[in-house]
């Protein structure tokens, strides 16, 4: 059992509180952290400082740009972790989306999938390469899983519900690393928590790659439109209380997930969650 902090890292809280955070979360026995650490950045310092700062804590890129990214760079950055914290950072890597990349104009997103088995090709050709077993990639729809299955440790799919594991296990096969984020909402108030959920789907379902894997499904365009209806907020969002959110989320092991790296989201998007994780700590981590 994992965690998705990617919003906590980028909010305006303190590194060390950060690094609390990531302490908390090694002492209650989660198995590792991802988070993006910053859009743009490579591999930012962020990283590092979190393996310093724990022992046993797993931590994994959620996801590092192939667009912003140089692979000699990385490749660099990963063997150093590789060397100091053998075995704890895990590479995610791909290929973002349209609007964010040409926003920043210095590249245009043409043939993402061509561009990532050149990004893969470089890390290979690094000195010294990222192996494979090393890596995952943020994969979607089927080509990019399939090439997760055969140029990485597996895929790390956000933003999605268990029909879409099911399908990303039968596609990535026996053996390679399935880790889908799956964002919950640990409100028992039925207002409250749809409120949370939508504006947390609002800004996602605005980025083509999410809606057209979502439209991909099944779901049709009024699922997507606005802040996502209510019959697609029910099957991403596990909400509720304890025992309906644990459900939701077995629902992603029960379709082929090995790891689930689980985002709680609150009405405080910049307030790291600490009852929250301590409470599915109770439950999930034997």
């Amino acid at each position: 059992m994992s965690v998705w902090g990617g919003g906590f890292w980028l909010s305006g809280k303190t590194r060390e509180a950060a690094l609390d955070a990531a302490r908390e979360l090694d002492d209650l026995g989660y198995t590792r952290l991802w988070t993006s650490g910053g859009f743009g950045e490579g591999v930012p310092p962020v990283y590092g400082e979190v393996l310093d700062a724990t022992t046993r804590l797993g931590v994994a890129s959620g996801i590092v740009s192939i667009w912003h990214a140089e692979p000699a760079d990385v490749a660099a950055t990963v063997a150093r972790f590789e060397e100091e914290h053998p075995g704890r950072f895990l590479l995610g890597v791909g290929t973002s989306h349209a609007p964010v990349v040409d926003a920043k104009a210095a590249h245009t997103y043409t043939k993402p999938y061509s561009h990532m088995v050149e990004y893969l090709d470089a890390l290979d050709a690094a000195q010294p390469p990222v192996p494979a077993d090393r890596r995952v990639l943020a994969a979607l729809g089927p080509r990019m899983l399939a090439l997760s299955a055969t140029r990485a440790a597996g895929a790390h799919p956000y933003f999605v519900p268990a029909e879409h594991t099911a399908q990303a296990r039968e596609i990535l096969g026996t053996g390679p690393l399935l880790a889908p984020e799956v964002a919950v909402v640990l409100e028992s108030d039925e207002t409250t928590a749809r409120g949370i959920a939508r504006e947390y789907m609002r800004g996602y379902l605005s980025l083509p790659n999410y809606s057209n894997n979502l439209l991909r499904l099944g779901y049709t365009e009024d699922d997507v439109a606005g802040g996502g209806s209510d019959r697609l907020m029910e099957a991403l969002i596990p909400w509720g209380d304890l025992d309906r959110v644990v459900a939701g989320i077995e629902k992603h092991y029960s379709a082929g997930a090995d790891e689930v790296a689980i985002q709680v989201l609150t009405a405080d998007p910049n307030a790291f969650p600490a009852a929250e994780y301590r409470e599915l700590a109770s439950a999930l981590i034997s």
